[in-house]
């Protein structure tokens, strides 16, 4: 059966998979966010971005704040290790405004730039809206980099409806696209559908990117499958409210639906919770899952290769409706 094409990000020339791989684990346990997850051995990383490109996945989502540029610098020595070169791959990363003002997006690209040691930024994005400074006088410091050519593109990440509304018209007025809006989006967790979110990229033509598409495993079954399973997770990760014995009970239904509709096209839940993520709304949204291990990558990556029918996109629609509010 025929797979997913690739797609073009926002209103911009970048054409990329529809499912990326997030590289959120290669943070290599350094820094705050760092410490979110186990230390990956660089072996292992290039083990998974090797996985990830044979199986057709074009592009790469890391940022500053993922180990303080560990997670940059260990993408791009796997990306080196595997002869690739920036050519055959985008690459997004993201600024940190938190605590910090816009000149430090200035002040902070030849490092982003020096991590990923020869790639280019193809997305920038701002982390998040909470900074000293205006989001005018951020979007102003991104397209002063567009304009030096440090970046090609400009996003954001986790801005509401009318946050995505403001950047996307102080870009138009000066004569630059808004490409994403990056944001937690699964069949678990649907808020961007009801909070206008989803609505507003669909009218700007922005890309929705989803992060933690599969909920940081719940997706997969296996923590449904056995509990226990939960007492290994880091402590920050287990305080996530997915993994409670009745989230668990509540988003066995998802599970269920996702196993019955897996058995039809040979995968697993997890690889029909991406698909549906990426083509239910059309070609709005984006999904950048991680990965700690090869076989996790490769089969994010297999995620592309069949296409759900309407039923059953309608289907999962119905059964994870709950988790909409």
């Amino acid at each position: 059966m025929t797979g997913l094409p690739l797609r073009r990000l926002g209103s911009t020339d970048l054409r990329l998979s529809p499912i990326g791989l997030g590289c959120w684990q290669f943070s290599q346990g350094q820094g705050l966010f760092g410490r979110y997850w186990s230390v990956l051995p660089q072996p292992e990383i290039e083990s998974i971005v090797r996985a990830a490109l044979a199986g057709g996945i074009t592009w790469f989502d890391t940022a500053e704040a993922y180990g303080g540029g560990a997670s940059e610098r260990a993408l791009s020595a796997a990306l080196k290790s595997l002869g690739r070169t920036p050519a055959d791959v985008v690459l997004a990363t993201k600024w940190m405004p938190a605590l910090r003002r816009s000149k430090s997006i200035g002040a902070t690209i030849g490092r982003r730039l020096e991590a990923l040691d020869g790639f280019r930024i193809d997305l920038h994005q701002i982390h998040n809206p909470a900074s000293f400074s205006s989001l005018a006088s951020q979007l102003g410091a991104m397209a002063a980099l567009a304009e030096a050519g440090a970046i090609r593109h400009i996003g954001i990440s986790n801005f509401s409806a009318k946050g995505m509304g403001r950047a996307h018209a102080w870009l138009a007025a000066h004569g630059r696209t808004l490409a994403s809006n990056q944001v937690h989006f699964s069949l678990l967790h649907r808020k961007i559908e009801t909070n206008g979110v989803l609505d507003a990229a669909k009218r700007l033509g922005v890309s929705i990117i989803a992060y933690s598409p599969l909920e940081q495993g719940v997706l997969t079954g296996r923590f449904h499958d056995d509990p226990a399973r939960v007492r290994a997770l880091s402590r920050m990760r287990r305080s996530r409210g997915f993994f409670r014995a009745g989230s668990l009970a509540r988003s066995r239904p998802v599970i269920e639906a996702l196993r019955e509709i897996g058995a039809r096209h040979g995968a697993a839940p997890a690889q029909v919770a991406l698909n549906w993520l990426v083509t239910f709304h059309g070609e709005t949204v984006v999904a950048i899952p991680g990965a700690s291990r090869e076989a996790q990558a490769r089969d994010n990556a297999g995620a592309m290769g069949f296409v759900l029918t309407r039923d059953e996109m309608d289907h999962l629609d119905r059964v994870s409706a709950p988790f909409k509010e």
